[in-house]
């Protein structure tokens, strides 16, 4: 008879060390959902999989967008050995943040092979150490355009996540606890740890990195609207050179009167109304999530002029574009 097989020839694998390195201002939602998804891996698995630690760049306590403060374990310049580390952004992007010391210690991890990741707005901050070229990423959609901007050579897709090669970004909110629970379905037995973790997490349906960002109009409407689905997406599309309610009507085979009906019925607005809204909110998050000139704003999103959009934008949202810019930096 064999001799019975004792506990230390078990090859047990080590644990994996995420490091969170956590922005000012960071996401509390994204942070958590990515970090208690590690924790109920280790729950299903029944033994530590994953060992979480906090980084900041110093060892001050770091307040998150919603006011919550936490401690770092470590600070940037004495964290453990890492095998992933997710950078956890801010809402909106620092970008005044002190960040030579930071971006370096990021250049640092990618060279000694560590799997690096973003969530929310991280990504912005692995572009800006440079290691985002030649990989597919994302951010939260209020923030794609001012990625392509500061970056126009990488890749972005408007994906709750992306999982290329050692990069996995994803945009934020529960789309993190998406992501993670697809690096844990990665690991050796991780598919059934990963179901584990979900069911644990009363996550009834952990969606695919294909899956879109936001809920488009056809979706919320259902399919019994196509051409006004149609219709908003063209609006969608052109918001820096908007379409004629004439073209609009003529491209989708409908009279400017039946649109007109269409639009108070399911929207409660007028075509232009709308459009004016869409162009508008395009244009706060432009103001409120870039450093562009108000005038250029303007223009991006379809005025003539700047009195005339500041005009529009006071009488939508109750403040004036420069009023609202200065609020938002006093806070």
């Amino acid at each position: 008879m064999p001799a019975p097989v004792t506990g230390s020839s078990i090859n047990v694998p080590t644990a994996k060390t995420v490091g969170f390195l956590v922005i000012p201002n960071f996401t509390t939602i994204g942070f958590a959902s990515a970090i208690e998804t590690l924790r109920m891996a280790n729950m299903a698995a029944r033994r530590e999989l994953f060992r979480s630690v906090i980084i900041a760049p110093n060892l001050d306590p770091v307040t998150a967008s919603n006011g919550m403060r936490i401690l770092p374990d470590y600070a940037i310049g004495d964290a453990p050995k890492l095998d992933i580390l997710l950078v956890v952004g801010s809402n909106p992007i620092v970008s005044h943040l002190s960040s030579r010391p930071l971006l370096n210690w990021l250049r640092k991890l990618a060279h000694e092979k560590v799997t690096l990741g973003g969530i929310c707005t991280g990504s912005y901050w692995l572009a800006r150490a440079g290691l985002l070229k030649g990989y597919r990423c994302t951010i939260h959609w209020e923030d794609i355009e001012t990625l392509k901007d500061h970056f126009p050579g990488i890749i972005i897709s408007n994906q709750l996540f992306e999982m290329d090669r050692d990069r996995f970004t994803c945009s934020g909110g529960v789309a993190s606890m998406d992501m993670t629970l697809q690096l844990i379905a990665r690991e050796p037995g991780g598919r059934e740890i990963a179901a584990h973790a979900a069911e644990l997490l009363l996550c009834d349906r952990a969606r695919g990195a294909q899956e879109q960002q936001r809920v488009p109009l056809r979706q919320k409407l259902g399919t019994s609207q196509p051409k006004l689905s149609q219709v908003v997406a063209i609006m969608e599309a052109n918001l820096e050179e908007p379409v004629s309610l004439e073209d609009l009507a003529r491209f989708n085979d409908v009279s400017v009167r039946q649109l007109e009906r269409l639009f108070n019925k399911h929207l409660q607005r007028t075509p232009s109304q709308y459009y004016l809204e869409l162009r508008l909110a395009r244009a706060r998050t432009l103001l409120l999530r870039s450093e562009s000139q108000v005038r250029d704003i303007a223009l991006a999103c379809g005025f003539v002029s700047a009195a005339h959009f500041s005009k529009c934008y006071s009488r939508l949202f109750g403040v004036s574009p420069v009023g609202e810019r200065k609020q938002v930096a006093l806070h």
